[in-house]
């Protein structure tokens, strides 16, 4: 069920009963890449999915990444009303949610960054300025084939032309300007001298086959994070709760509830 939040600029979905969860999406995709997971998760937890300020019917926030963070702790303060929420995002929504933590170290009781990193190396940060250069010039479809393989490998894109389908039509729904500025600041990103601050359980998470933030990103967000654990998934790439969501399930159960066995199988869209 969808609501609307922080004086009607963010909308997001909430579904379940328990502690807070919330989702935050990729910029290559939008809220539906969690669809596999939620009915799981919120067997257990409040699970709310917005959509990130400037995705669908959330309103873009002016100012960066900063400011998309700042909008987004002020979605949880008024969506956890004091409890300790836990916070999960994927890619472009896991360095939101760093960048908040950084910005607020008592948002969140802790954190499951899937696909980040403290910094992007030299031929990252321009695969984001070329991302965006090219978007401002000649539209969203003309990159959609590379968004596609940062997001998938080529054999998992072959094995499901239905979900490809869908999800090449999620990211052309996305907003250019939106893109591009987000482009932009993930390019000038360098959070490494500030993530000492946050102190919260963290659990780091990368597919092996991430072509958008390489393993070697994660292994060194993990390694300067003061309570941080990681985890490489086999066989995935920058989206694993979307190409192997019993997989990522598995992987962040133990996080989330000790060893108590609450999130049960689902089916795996490979």
């Amino acid at each position: 069920m969808d609501r609307l939040f922080v004086g009607g600029t963010v909308n997001a979905a909430e579904v379940g009963h328990g502690p807070v969860l919330v989702l935050f999406h990729s910029l290559l995709s939008d809220r539906a890449s969690f669809d596999a997971i939620v009915p799981t998760l919120s067997r257990s937890f409040r699970v709310l999915v917005p959509e990130l300020p400037g995705f669908g019917q959330s309103q873009a926030a002016d100012g960066g990444l900063p400011a998309v963070a700042a909008r987004m702790a002020a979605f949880i303060k008024e969506t956890a009303a004091g409890e300790p929420a836990i916070v999960l995002g994927n890619g472009y929504g896991s360095f939101v949610a760093l960048q908040m933590a950084i910005l607020d170290p008592a948002i969140a009781g802790r954190l499951i960054l899937a696909g980040c990193g403290a910094a992007f190396s030299e031929p990252g940060r321009e695969a984001f300025r070329n991302m965006a250069r090219v978007s401002e010039a000649k539209g969203m479809a003309a990159i959609t084939d590379v968004a596609m393989r940062r997001l998938f490998a080529p054999e998992f894109q072959a094995a499901n032309p239905v979900l490809m389908q869908d999800r090449r039509a999620a990211f052309l729904r996305t907003d250019r300007d939106v893109f591009k500025s987000a482009c932009e600041a993930l390019a000038g990103l360098d959070l490494r001298a500030e993530i000492s601050a946050v102190k919260v359980p963290i659990l780091v998470l990368v597919g092996e086959h991430d072509e958008a933030t390489p393993p070697p990103m994660a292994i060194e967000l993990a390694a300067a994070l003061p309570d941080a654990q990681l985890e490489i998934l086999k066989g995935c790439a920058h989206v694993p709760q979307l190409q192997s969501p019993q997989q990522f399930l598995d992987a962040i159960e133990p996080f989330l509830n000790g060893a108590k066995p609450l999130l049960n199988e689902v089916s795996a869209a490979e």
